[in-house]
């Protein structure tokens, strides 16, 4: 089942950079910033959702400064492909699981990527030893287990107020 893609307009390809940075900018600023109404921004953006372009939209979460516990582990996962379905079969059963963050085909020496997130590692070691290494289709797991952020989608974690540009000399 192949997604339909289309060409992006000038301003849609604009709308989804502005608002990747900040998608709590205000219409009227990102009118402001395109160039076009707040009407055809608001079109633009209503298109790009119904079109599922736009998913949803959610905030980046520094969460050692809260009190939630919680582990993120990364598994590279080797499946052997099903017949006429590929890997799309076994990642849409892995996808399925409430552990499950974000499923990746990959190329190289595993075939999918899986980020997990659970509420302790006890409950992150029952999720990979009896539900994901179980599965048929699963030929061999490696876990790693993130043990701290300092860069997420562009984001640095990092409190320091310092100059972050790097240092050149002659």
């Amino acid at each position: 089942m192949m997604k339909e893609v289309r060409i992006m307009t000038k301003l849609e390809t604009a709308l989804l950079d502005l608002m990747k940075e900040d998608c709590r900018l205000p219409l009227e600023k990102l009118a402001v910033m395109t160039g076009v109404s707040v009407e055809e921004v608001a079109e633009t953006i209503e298109s790009l959702e119904k079109r599922r372009v736009i998913l949803r939209y959610a905030p980046m979460i520094n969460w050692d400064l809260t009190d939630r516990e919680r582990v993120e582990a990364m598994i590279e996962v080797r499946v052997t492909p099903q017949r006429d379905m590929g890997f799309d079969a076994i990642a849409r059963r892995i996808y399925c699981f409430d552990e499950v963050k974000s499923v990746f085909l990959m190329s190289g020496s595993y075939d999918l990527l899986v980020l997990v997130e659970a509420r302790t590692l006890k409950e992150l070691a029952a999720f990979v030893s009896g539900k994901l290494s179980p599965l048929e289709t699963v030929t061999g797991t490696a876990t790693s287990f993130v043990l701290k952020r300092y860069k997420e989608e562009g984001v640095i974690f990092d409190s320091g107020d310092s100059d972050r540009r790097l240092v050149i000399s002659p």
